[in-house]
């Protein structure tokens, strides 16, 4: 009687388990956070979606957004639109992000600077402005780019060496989701966006937050976080010699109040490179999106100074 029981309490706790699940995917389809133009870059069987903007014509520049539960292009949404009065604007959501397909793969760091590679080939020499992780991806992909500004780069920002039972643990059918969902939560969010993302916690407004939301609880949302928490998408790439052999000198952008990844870190990752460090007061991992005009001065300065190098 005890076991039919205990049997009978594990089946409800996981048809609630389900049940609580399955009330908490977001069912619509997300539309782009960037005012542009969709596009599709076929990709090994995924479509990865991209906004682009500004006159064909003029010089390209892509935008990598960094890696974290909620990422997406959406990181570039002050600074977007101004940008495409003098370049050719590509921002996708990379693979498992956004509104890029999310195949329920194991993903690596080996896999995000491939697509990098062939993304980036696909235009002639563009710029590149890259957060966190996609600026480790982008030298590690070592492709052809005109000019180049990281925005505090670095090469890990999990476990090391990864942590291969909490990958497979997020990846459980209902385990996994449930804790996902709670790493996804509202409160979590802006959890994490004030103490990691901004100086001012009131930056990230509530129909930013719905969106971040939105996009951590889209079908297999999970998937592309799960390796990154665990570790696996850290690079083995030596970032500051990376750098140092680039032929168009980088330009690096820091927060002076970030703490993940402190500015000790950038002083001494642009010294060992020689790169050129950019500090914006009152500002954590996201200078772009609490001083977008100063962050647009730094971008047109360092794409003309590579330019012209």
């Amino acid at each position: 009687m005890k076991l039919r029981n205990l049997a009978g309490t594990a089946l409800l706790g996981v048809g609630g388990l389900a049940a609580m699940t399955t009330g908490l995917r977001y069912e619509g389809e997300l539309e782009s956070p960037l005012a542009g133009a969709t596009g599709t870059f076929r990709w090994r069987g995924m479509d990865v979606v991209y906004t682009e903007g500004g006159d064909p014509e003029d010089p390209d520049l892509v935008m990598l957004h960094g890696i974290n539960a909620a990422g997406s292009s959406g990181e570039w949404r002050e600074v977007f639109a101004d940008l495409t009065a003098d370049y050719h604007v590509i921002a996708p959501d990379l693979p498992g992000y956004g509104r890029s397909d999310r195949p329920p793969i194991r993903y690596s760091a080996a896999l995000y600077e491939d697509f990098v590679h062939d993304f980036l080939t696909t235009f002639d020499e563009p710029a590149v402005v890259a957060s966190s992780l996609s600026a480790a991806y982008t030298v590690g992909a070592d492709a052809p780019v005109s000019g180049f500004v990281a925005v505090c780069p670095t090469a890990v920002a999990g476990p090391a060496p990864p942590k291969p039972w909490l990958r497979e643990l997020l990846r459980a059918p209902l385990v996994g989701t449930a804790l996902f969902d709670l790493i996804a939560s509202k409160p979590s969010i802006r959890y994490f966006n004030a103490d990691h993302g901004y100086y001012d916690p009131e930056n990230p407004d509530e129909e930013w937050v719905d969106y971040e939301w939105r996009t951590t609880h889209v079908e297999n949302a999970r998937f592309a976080p799960a390796s990154f928490v665990s570790g696996y998408l850290n690079s083995e790439v030596d970032l500051a010699a990376a750098l140092a052999d680039r032929d168009v000198p980088p330009t690096i952008v820091w927060g002076r109040e970030a703490e993940v990844s402190p500015l000790s870190d950038g002083r001494e990752l642009a010294d060992a490179a020689g790169a050129r460090l950019v500090v914006f007061d009152r500002a954590k991992l996201l200078p772009h999106v609490e001083h977008p005009d100063r962050f647009l001065e730094t971008v047109r300065e360092s794409l003309v100074a590579g330019a012209t190098a």
